[in-house]
């Protein structure tokens, strides 16, 4: 199995798991079974001052988000071919929610050439930082890298993969350019939006 269709299917693992946060007490923090990731991440941003796209993609700055046209937006590989993005956690995080956000981390590592490591001195590294929801910003932009994991309801281990997949330059399956390739859309089983304008006259 190639590196990219490994973490093509860690993402899908990622969205299919939502894993509650251990307490320091060893309680998990109870939720309804119903409850999907999707529906937690836009929970947890409702309300947010960030522009997001889709949902939890910051909108960018610089460069389009569609396109990597200078190679700039991945992360490198190493001489060992592994791909080394380092990290930073905010203090603002609990020991146990730290050891939750480092264990998804690592969940990568088994399956796919990326390997976190805490930031030494690196310009470019991924900031994880308690803002208000659930976000990132789509793959490498330089320097301090926000990714927003909000303490009250994103840390779960599939939000934080499913955020970390963003930061790594992953799109939602619905917007890659190659979808069509992949997926069938059934038009029939959509309803209209919205009623045309001059209907509403």
């Amino acid at each position: 199995m190639t590196p990219s269709a490994s973490l093509l299917l860690l993402l899908l693992l990622g969205l299919s798991q939502a894993l509650p946060l251990q307490e320091d007490g060893g309680k998990e923090e109870k939720a309804p079974d119903t409850v999907d990731i999707t529906t937690r991440i836009l929970r947890s941003n409702n309300g947010s001052n960030e522009i997001l796209l889709e949902g939890d993609l910051l909108a960018p700055r610089t460069r389009n988000a569609m396109m990597c046209y200078t190679q700039n937006c991945f992360w490198k590989k190493n001489s060992s071919s592994l791909v080394t993005v380092p990290f930073t956690v905010s203090s603002e995080f609990t020991s146990s929610e730290k050891q939750l956000i480092v264990n998804a981390m690592q969940g990568f590592h088994s399956k796919t050439c990326i390997r976190f490591v805490p930031r030494k001195n690196e310009n470019d590294y991924i900031s994880v930082e308690n803002k208000e929801g659930c976000f990132s910003e789509l793959g490498k932009v330089g320097g301090s890298q926000v990714l927003s994991l909000n303490r009250q309801g994103c840390l779960y281990y599939g939000i934080i993969q499913h955020e970390v997949n963003h930061a790594l330059g992953f799109q939602h399956e619905q917007t890659r350019s190659d979808r069509d390739n992949y997926v069938t859309i059934n038009w029939d089983n959509i309803d209209p939006i919205l009623p045309t304008i001059s209907a509403m006259k």
